[in-house]
């Protein structure tokens, strides 16, 4: 039997293809592109926007952390609420420009709803988006920003609390756990060993390790 084409199907525009599994991209842009148009998760029909990234594409740091928030899936931006304003002060006290040092983006790209912790199928699926942020960005040192960016990066399932401030080597590059700063702003102590301490301690050695690297 002879199958009939209609005129629209001649006229229709094709749809765009589905984002590539593990495939590399180009650029950082045509990363974008593809995952504006990405479905491979149910947060793709929940979220406002995308939220892929933020800072300075070629900088030497790169911060990744859990999820984008209400503030970010308006804004389309990673940590833009009170949880990335706190990282940008962070940043600040040792001199590092969120904008020009540090490039920022999260483990998924889209928001779960009501901020949840991300699935194992929402992370898998996100997952080349970000290994590909960081092939792409190369940046020398990354920092995970809580237990869901360790997870998806190195594995580790240990608490944040037992891991932070700890380097070590993945695919040849320095990475550091971190408290997330959402945490921070749950625990607002700033006596010795609080999260808050504790933080001020690991960004110094952030920042000395950085300028050591930069110069060799």
């Amino acid at each position: 039997m002879t199958q009939q084409i209609s005129l629209f199907d001649f006229w229709a525009e094709p749809e765009p293809p589905p984002p590539p599994t593990g495939a590399t991209f180009a650029n950082l842009d045509a990363l974008v592109a593809a995952a504006s148009q990405c479905q491979k998760c149910p947060l793709g029909a929940t979220r406002t926007n995308i939220v892929v990234e933020r800072g300075n594409r070629n900088a030497p740091l790169m911060i990744i952390g859990e999820g984008p928030g209400q503030n970010e899936d308006e804004q389309g931006l990673p940590f833009v609420g009170k949880a990335g304003q706190l990282l940008d002060k962070i940043l600040a006290s040792v001199n590092l420009d969120p904008d020009r040092d540090v490039y920022i983006c999260n483990v998924v790209k889209c928001r779960p709803p009501g901020n949840r912790v991300p699935t194992d199928e929402e992370i898998e699926s996100c997952k080349p988006y970000l290994l590909e942020q960081i092939r792409l960005v190369d940046p020398k040192i990354i920092l995970l920003a809580g237990a869901t960016a360790v997870r998806a990066i190195t594995g580790e399932k240990q608490g944040i609390t037992k891991i932070r401030g700890q380097w070590s080597q993945w695919e040849g590059r320095w990475v550091m756990p971190i408290f997330h700063p959402a945490y921070l702003l749950r625990n607002p102590s700033r006596e010795q060993g609080s999260p808050k301490w504790l933080m001020w301690q690991d960004i110094q050695a952030v920042k000395r390790k950085l300028e050591e690297l930069m110069l060799s």
